[in-house]
């Protein structure tokens, strides 16, 4: 059981990082909306956990055999699963940042952050009773 646990908090641990990334990178979207010439960024968040969990072997299979076989997290929001935001209407100054699609990206991927973070607690606080109840 424990090292099924153990894959399951790797997958969220390495979601909460990326969504930590796209936050960043959505409020940077922002921060340039004024910006003449800003050209909007997106983050292929699919693609990149897709890449991040690849070492976390799923349920029933065999685990990893070191730590090191997971990209570290300083690699997971690199460059490569960065893209050009579409420009959904043109503007005069070249900024493509369009203000309504970040809002909402931005609110999105708060609420998916904050749910990662709570089954993470939630499966920490659940080991602990379990640890606690063998204890008494």
């Amino acid at each position: 059981m424990l090292p099924r646990l153990g894959q399951v908090l790797d997958f969220q641990s390495q979601a909460l990082l990326l969504r930590a990334e796209r936050q960043r990178l959505i409020a940077s979207n922002i921060a340039n909306a004024d910006t003449p010439g800003y050209q909007a960024r997106e983050m292929d968040f699919a693609q990149a956990l897709r890449e991040a969990t690849a070492g976390v072997a799923p349920a029933g299979t065999v685990a990893r055999t070191a730590p090191g076989h997971i990209a570290p997290a300083a690699s997971l929001g690199g460059e490569r699963h960065l893209r050009w935001a579409a420009a959904s209407q043109t503007s005069l100054d070249g900024n493509t940042v369009d203000m309504d699609r970040e809002r909402a990206s931005f609110a999105d991927n708060a609420v998916k952050y904050e749910a990662a973070l709570r089954f993470i607690n939630g499966s920490v606080r659940t080991m602990l009773d379990a640890i606690k109840g063998q204890s008494q």
